[in-house]
């Protein structure tokens, strides 16, 4: 059975790769834009399955096309990607002593539009207090612009972490172990 991974990050990638499974890639345009009012959970799914049904529609038949979604949830306040390093200083501001949500939404879809699998995962991370400096100097790095919630828990961002709460692939990007029970009936022995 094909497998294809509807996402061009390469922490997806190399998860799933460590993970031992045999796919390809293809990157979705889908938006990533939440509605007004939906919650965290709901987008996270929406934006999966959105995900994988467009790359899906121009795969064989019968393909399985996996997208995922990670947001970062402070309070009320969904943190996707920052558009700038203003916005990256903001929320890192915003996640500064406080635990916060990563939420992943995960899907997969039989081509060309069948979903076969819909669900998302939930870590709760905690984050030390940060001054000014760390957060400049973090943002100079580069490391938080193409990362929800302006982090990636994997490099840098490491020594602000005090707590995490559930699946640490899910903050990276893609909660592995729960893939794998979606994919496991659909693939077989992979």
């Amino acid at each position: 059975m094909r497998l294809i991974l509807a996402s061009a990050s390469p922490r997806r990638r190399e998860l799933l790769a460590c993970a031992g499974f045999e796919f390809e890639v293809r990157a979705s345009r889908a938006d990533e834009i939440p509605w007004p009012g939906e919650l965290p959970e709901s987008f996270a799914r929406r934006a999966a399955r959105d995900k994988a049904l467009a790359v899906a529609a121009a795969e064989l038949p019968g393909s399985l096309v996996l997208g995922a979604d990670t947001v970062v949830v402070a309070g009320d306040e969904i943190l996707g990607k920052p558009t700038d390093p203003a916005d990256a200083i903001r929320m890192l501001r915003r996640l500064s002593g406080i635990a916060h949500r990563v939420i992943t939404g995960v899907c997969v879809v039989r081509s060309p539009r069948q979903v076969e699998a819909l669900t998302h995962e939930t870590t709760t991370v905690t984050f030390r207090s940060l001054d000014e400096a760390e957060i400049a100097a973090y943002v100079a790095s580069g490391e938080p612009l193409d990362k929800a919630g302006a982090y990636g828990i994997q490099g840098l961002a490491s020594k602000f972490v005090t707590r995490i709460e559930g699946c640490y692939f899910n903050v990276v990007g893609l909660p592995v172990a729960a893939v794998y029970g979606l994919l496991k009936p659909l693939l077989g022995s992979q």
